[in-house]
């Protein structure tokens, strides 16, 4: 009975590992993206396979196998996209629209994960009004500070256009959440502070996976040594010994792990 809980537990653990930490299935319809974020892990898998370089990532592509596909009613939580944003340009913004029609159509409940353009997210909860209860937004927002979000997501929009992005889907009724993953602020309890009151489900907190110390440019050091304090064990206790009990923050597996805490989490 021992050995069979264990497994049991070890499986589970496994299968809630990053994305399944919260959603059951992730739907892409873009190779690349504009955001060109220094720490995406997407980016860095399509590196490795020789799928991609620094230089053309951002050069994105509409994958229209996907396009073309249809979609039926999937058990649990569909996440889109997950390794590219959504943006309000042509054609990537039809060929998203696209996609999550067909996802909402067929009656699947979707977290729709960016890090958010006001005007994409306005088009989305216009034109997606009637499939409010399936949907759920996960906004990125890393940092208060711009010159941060300008160094590690450079394409992206700065905090203020995803606060309000935030307070608009909120004030529209719609169930919306927060991702600070990686958070790039040494101490997130301000961020947290200021976006609580937009936030009907939960607010992720999560480090940063991957930081280099090799090739790296003299201007580009600072930040990479700056960001290893952030998630030193030491720093993430304080961190999580202030936050623990709010009632809306959830520690991603990457913190949780390192802590060795089993805090129970819910999506």
């Amino acid at each position: 009975m021992k050995k069979a809980n264990y497994l049991e537990l070890s499986k589970r653990r496994k299968i809630t590992f990053g994305t399944k930490e919260w959603a059951d299935y992730n739907i892409n319809c873009i190779k690349g993206c504009y955001n060109n974020c220094r720490y995406c892990y997407a980016r860095m898998m399509a590196k490795r396979f020789g799928r991609t370089t620094d230089s053309t990532w951002k050069n994105m592509e509409i994958r229209q196998d996907v396009l073309r596909k249809t979609f039926k009613k999937m058990p649990g939580r569909v996440m889109f996209p997950s390794t590219h944003d959504l943006f309000d340009i042509s054609p990537y913004k039809e060929a998203c629209f696209t996609v999550l029609e067909k996802l909402l159509q067929s009656g699947n409940d979707v977290l729709i994960t960016t890090k958010p353009r006001f005007a994409i997210i306005k088009a989305i909860i216009q034109q997606f009004r009637n499939y409010k209860k399936q949907i759920q937004f996960r906004f990125t927002i890393t940092s208060i500070d711009d010159k941060l979000l300008e160094f590690w997501e450079p394409n992206a929009p700065r905090f203020k256009e995803r606060l309000e992005s935030l307070r608009y889907a909120f004030g529209k009724g719609f169930k919306t959440s927060v991702s600070i993953e990686p958070f790039l602020d040494y101490d997130p309890t301000e961020l947290v502070k200021t976006i609580t009151p937009f936030i009907t489900e939960s607010i992720w907190i999560g480090r940063m996976n991957y930081i280099p110390r090799k090739n790296l440019s003299e201007k580009e050091k600072p930040y990479y040594d700056k960001i290893r304090k952030n998630y030193e064990t030491t720093h993430l206790w304080k961190i999580y010994n202030k936050l623990k009990r709010h009632p809306l923050v959830r520690f991603k597996d990457s913190i949780r792990i390192q802590l060795g805490t089993e805090a129970h989490n819910k999506c």
